[in-house]
């Protein structure tokens, strides 16, 4: 299953698959609402029209549905506490109820494919479709330009769990794990009190700040380290996980740190400042 995953995924192509394949049903739906209204205009050859939209709905649906197994499986590599993963359900939950008003004109259709122009109902349908559609496809542009989803996977792993770790402080300090969990190099991701943070070992001490990057939100603990600093994986924004502070562009605006230690053999976090 985990080769099937990267396969639909597209790492043997190095690119991802669904945003390619989205081409097709994003084309074919608008076209049918073309070949509807030339059926209105053209009436010596409204029967053929009428015929030739329900065959690019019926391709639209099918490359849709296509091209919505790829976007499932992108969906579900999306970490749960990534700031797009709202805009991605809504993507996905938009999508499939244009699918679904797609299949409903079609099926109004279906009995009168011989008729000259096609009927004001499923045209209606479909325009709705459309609409839902375009503005899905802004929210799926804005994951990827804005949000930087499917941009780039990169994942370190480490003996820390892969998902991120939910701590609650209760305004204490409290232990994350063994020190010999995190080896030098290595990250951990967690979620203090609401706080996405990145926890990293590096000569001996830990550092913990911001998870995202303030720029377009790339993954810090998936970034490199050279001494204190932090590049992040995306556009190089670097960082000193020390202070926060930027010390390479693009981005501008400084990391939120968190204080954290290594105690009797344990990590601790201690709860985030106030803000």
């Amino acid at each position: 299953m985990p080769a099937l995953k990267e396969m639909l995924e597209g790492r043997p192509v190095r690119s991802p698959l669904h945003p390619a394949l989205v081409h097709l049903p994003i084309a074919l739906f608008p076209l049918s609402l073309l070949l509807d209204i030339a059926s209105w205009i053209a009436h010596d050859a409204g029967a053929t029209l009428v015929q030739a939209s329900f065959v690019s709905l019926l391709a639209g649906i099918a490359t849709g549905v296509f091209a919505a197994v790829f976007g499932i499986v992108d969906y579900t590599d999306i970490r749960a506490d990534h700031p797009a993963k709202k805009t991605a359900t809504a993507h996905l939950v938009l999508n499939l109820i244009a699918i679904g008003l797609f299949a409903a004109s079609a099926g109004l259709r279906y009995s009168s494919l011989g008729e000259p122009q096609t009927a004001a109902a499923p045209f209606i349908v479909s325009l709705i479709g459309v609409v839902i559609l375009s503005y899905s496809g802004y929210l799926g542009g804005s994951l990827v330009y804005d949000d930087g989803i499917a941009v780039g996977r990169h994942r370190r792993r480490t003996r820390m769990p892969d998902s991120t770790l939910i701590i609650r402080t209760n305004g204490r300090p409290v232990a994350i794990g063994e020190e010999s969990a995190l080896k030098v190099g290595e990250t951990v991701r967690v979620d203090v009190d609401g706080v996405i943070a990145t926890v990293a070992r590096l000569k001996g001490a830990v550092y913990a700040f911001q998870e995202f990057c303030p720029h377009r939100y790339g993954p810090l603990s998936e970034g490199t380290f050279s001494g204190c600093e932090v590049t992040c994986p995306w556009h190089g924004s670097r960082f000193d996980v020390r202070t926060g502070k930027v010390t390479a562009g693009p981005a501008k605006i400084d990391l939120r740190t968190l204080p954290a230690e290594i105690r009797d053999g344990q990590i601790w976090i201690h709860p985030p400042p106030k803000a």
